[in-house]
């Protein structure tokens, strides 16, 4: 069985402009889903069609590797074109026995909605399978006919079974059904049940609004499952513990801005036994008198493959890279930041390094950025507990 999967994207919408290109917590709309996608590793290979060479350049840059980008045709890129016809126009490319429309408008899908979803597809010898909510509302034709429910015999909510709401976040399709009917339903067809969040498609700015809070939360919450097991913490210094300008003494020496309460958030990290570790790419004698201000013994300057010097500490350390909290802001930085357990970075960061943070802090580098970085640590780091 080859199972692929497949996102089509277009340049034009009609009720958001380049939505499925728009940066939503810190991502493209069409990133969330399409990573849950590589993640899960339900499918073979993955492919995005489109008519946009921008959408194009976006989707390569943010997946170097696991996506493959198709072109699609004017026909069925039109505001009138079904999403079938994409499908259809894909299947006579590229060869499949399942297929799996992922709709980038719902960025709350999750590799365990992939997983659940193949497996009952499998399990219950299905043609075709599409996502639903639980929904407990009751519903009226605009003639005054009720659809679910008796007037006389209103159940009560927690009596009511309700009905499964289409959520549009994936479908997967039989090759032998898609070709034969022309849809992306038939036969037997099966629902995988999602949470009731996932109900909101993003059409207006109001559903754009709330489904980006939804992200955020999950990306704190993904932060608060790693901050469980933090043992060190380390950050770059240009760009993160400075705003990354340089400034020059009367004698020509380099001067760097540091932030006083970036100082106590470290010895904050510290005092909860916390390692405070420093890698810079540069070595400069501000920096230095800096660290050495600051009592912070792990400074190490100098440093062309932070990674590598990474991997060094922790296994002198004898922790793994989950137990790592890393900050940084720029390119130097984008490979620790996606091993550590838990990823942070300044407001200003470059776009590859907003999208790749766990967290996003609201200050940028050198203005409280640091402080803010182990406030949040501290915060939500579970205290251990020492019986007496």
């Amino acid at each position: 069985m080859r199972w692929v999967a497949f996102m089509p994207l277009r340049a034009n919408s009609k009720s958001i402009p380049d939505k499925n290109i728009r940066s939503i917590a810190g991502r493209p709309l069409f990133a969330w889903s399409l990573e849950q996608a590589i993640v899960s590793q339900c499918f073979n290979e993955i492919y995005v069609a489109t008519d946009s060479s921008r959408i194009r350049r976006m989707v390569l840059d943010e997946f170097s590797s696991g996506v493959t980008v198709l072109d699609r045709s004017a026909e069925t890129c039109t505001d009138t074109a079904s999403t079938e016809s994409a499908l259809l126009e894909f299947q006579q490319r590229i060869s499949f026995d399942v297929v799996g429309l992922i709709q980038a408008t719902s960025p709350l899908t999750q590799a365990d909605d992939f997983h659940a979803a193949r497996h009952k597809f499998v399990a219950e010898n299905l043609d075709s399978l599409l996502t639903a909510v639980s929904s407990k509302r009751f519903f009226w034709t605009q003639s005054g006919t009720p659809l679910n429910y008796h007037p006389a015999k209103r159940p009560r909510r927690q009596d009511f079974e309700g009905w499964l709401m289409e959520n549009g976040a994936f479908y997967l399709t039989r090759a032998k059904v898609l070709e034969e009917t022309g849809s992306r339903l038939g036969g037997r067809i099966g629902i995988h049940e999602m949470p009731a969040e996932t109900a909101i498609e993003i059409d207006d700015e109001a559903d754009w609004i709330v489904v980006e809070q939804l992200l955020l939360r999950q990306k704190l919450a993904s932060i608060q499952m790693g901050a469980s097991q933090i043992k060190a913490f380390i950050l770059d210094v240009d760009g993160t513990l400075t705003d990354g300008g340089m400034y020059y003494g009367a004698d020509g020496e380099a001067l760097k801005k540091f932030n006083t309460r970036d100082a106590h958030g470290l010895q904050l990290l510290r005092e909860n036994g916390i390692r405070v570790c420093v890698f810079s790419s540069e070595d400069s004698p501000a920096v230095a008198a800096r660290m050495k201000k600051l009592n912070i013994a792990e400074y190490y300057p100098g440093i062309r493959n932070k990674l590598a010097a990474l991997e060094r500490k922790i296994k002198l350390w004898g922790i793994s890279l989950q137990d790592i909290a890393y900050m940084g802001d720029d390119l130097c930085d984008l490979e620790c930041l996606s091993q550590a357990g838990v990823a942070l970075c300044p407001a200003d960061a470059v776009p590859e390094i907003l999208q790749r943070a766990h967290y996003v802090c609201t200050r940028p580098g050198g203005h409280g950025a640091v402080r803010e970085a182990c406030d949040l640590i501290i915060r939500i780091k579970p205290r251990t507990i020492i019986s007496k």
